[in-house]
């Protein structure tokens, strides 16, 4: 209807000056009118010019007292010839309109405000707010001096009304041609594609906003983890090998090869290639010795070590798989001191749940020099659980209280071994978070370490500090298939250790 106005009166006309008075003739709304000359402006049926005009409508407030009537004369009128009390008064009218009534009817010397009783001091009053905001209502002009008062009273607002003025373009039609957007197979089939007449391609139309990455919340935890070992001087070790062989995850870290861990429901085993092919005899050998017979003041397991077993290829189930490697490389140098760090995924043939994935992200910690001990396991400990228990504005992110205690459990390559337990707050409970202990020597001297260097190690989940911080309690929700992008989207910037 809009559209075939505009067409049809350009037709017969040069151009349309005022769209509002044009809407307003035709009794079309307005926008309806703006809406079709945008779209025929961007086809060219016609030129457009806009049009911006201050006017000034009516507040809440101005729009109640053209229906009641302004304060002053609500309070005039309630006022009877013989005075009223003004407590009575009072309670005749709502609060604000008594209040601004008062002040505008004194102000108009309408009223005397007596100790006793509240008086006429004429007996005829006429609205002229009310009339003036009906004027504006109704589109009238009134004086400045009468806006300025209105305005003051905050009972009308500015207001930019924007049109158009229209005139025919180089395109223009009594009727709009139907374009086509597409080619379709049934236009090439009928061969009307010749006659079909094509939108124009816009080359300057921008197209939808891409959407910008996000970083995933064990991202964000992962790299606040990696800043806390750098302040510490810590190295990181290069993970870049999820298959690995058992020697090195396991034989290496002197763990027997009838050890549960190394059965097939504990570990993922590759079938292709099954096998590894390289490993440096002379240290295989010191492994293998170490195992069956023992040494260095150790009596071994006393079994028939299997090279075919110590050959085959897994998921690492570990990343001491990767400091075993590194420590091998650093015995076959001159001895330095070292403190290396690794965060990346390890491997178990685990049954999933709400807590435990086969597939998660192992953050170690090692530290290699002459002559540490114990003491210096539990000061690095807590080194590192105080910068990643650190608050943010007086808000415990994550509060740990570290309590270390030594462990009766067996652990293959570490003695004393300890597990680490830290009180959380918001669960209100202490909950384990981590293993440590000191490699022990038949894991580090047939390596070819000195006999007087220890190594200190310890090392925890990277999900479980995360669903803490970020309030998850299912794991799936956190890491594998079924995590929501909303969740990815949302999250908040990692705080820890700030």
């Amino acid at each position: 209807m809009a559209e075939d106005a505009i067409l049809g009166y350009l037709e017969k006309n040069d151009d349309i000056s005022d769209s509002g008075q044009f809407a307003a003739e035709r009794r079309i709304d307005h926008n309806e009118i703006v809406n079709v000359i945008k779209s025929l402006h961007g086809f060219r049926y016609v030129d457009a010019q806009d049009i911006k005009r201050e006017t000034w409508v009516l507040t809440d407030e101005g729009k109640a007292y053209t229906a009641t009537g302004s304060p002053e004369v609500q309070l005039f009128l309630a006022i009877p010839p013989e005075g009223i009390p003004k407590e009575e008064l009072q309670k005749k009218l709502d609060a604000s309109v008594f209040k601004i009534g008062c002040a505008q009817a004194a102000k108009n010397k309408w009223v005397e405000m007596g100790k006793q009783l509240v008086t006429r001091k004429i007996q005829h009053v006429d609205d002229k707010v009310k009339d003036l905001l009906l004027q504006i209502q109704e589109g009238e002009a009134i004086n400045q001096d009468d806006i300025k008062a209105l305005k003051a009273r905050k009972l009308i607002v500015p207001q930019t009304w924007k049109g158009y003025s229209v005139k025919k373009g180089p395109n223009y039609a009594p009727k709009r041609k139907k374009v086509a957007t597409d080619l379709t197979r049934e236009n090439l089939q009928r061969g009307d594609w010749k006659e079909i007449e094509f939108k124009e391609y816009n080359f300057t139309a921008k197209g939808l906003p891409t959407e910008g990455g996000h970083l995933h919340p064990l991202l964000k935890v992962r790299q606040q983890l990696k800043d806390i070992f750098r302040q510490m001087g810590f190295e990181e070790m290069p993970t870049n090998n999820y298959v690995e062989s058992s020697f090195w995850n396991f034989d290496a870290l002197f763990q027997p090869q009838q050890h549960p861990a190394r059965d097939s429901h504990d570990t993922f085993f590759l079938q292709a290639p099954s096998t590894t092919k390289e490993l440096p005899e002379d240290y295989v050998q010191r492994v293998k010795q170490i195992h069956e017979s023992g040494g260095y003041q150790s009596r071994g397991y006393g079994y028939d070590w299997k090279r075919e077993e110590a050959d085959k290829n897994l998921l690492r189930t570990h990343t001491t798989a990767v400091s075993s490697r590194m420590l091998y490389l650093l015995a076959q140098k001159p001895f330095a001191p070292k403190k290396y760090y690794s965060i990346d995924r390890v491997f178990r043939n685990e049954a999933v749940d709400r807590t435990h994935l086969a597939e998660f992200h192992q953050i170690e910690g090692v530290v290699c020099d002459r002559g540490l001990t114990l003491g210096d396991l539990l000061g690095v400990l807590h080194e590192f659980f105080a910068r990643l228990g650190k608050t943010l504005a007086g808000i415990p992110l994550l509060t740990w209280h570290v309590e270390i205690a030594i462990q009766a459990r067996y652990n293959p390559y570490t003695e004393p071994s300890m597990e680490i337990f830290s009180y959380h707050e918001g669960f209100g409970k202490w909950v384990e978070v981590g293993n440590s202990g000191m490699f022990r020597p038949e894991m580090l001297l047939p390596m070819g370490l000195p006999e007087d260097v220890r190594v200190i190690a310890w090392g925890l989940s990277l999900e479980r500090p995360t669903m803490i911080l970020y309030g998850i309690d299912n794991i799936r929700d956190l890491f594998g298939h079924k995590v929501d992008l909303g969740l990815i989207k949302r999250n908040p910037i990692c705080r820890l250790g700030l």
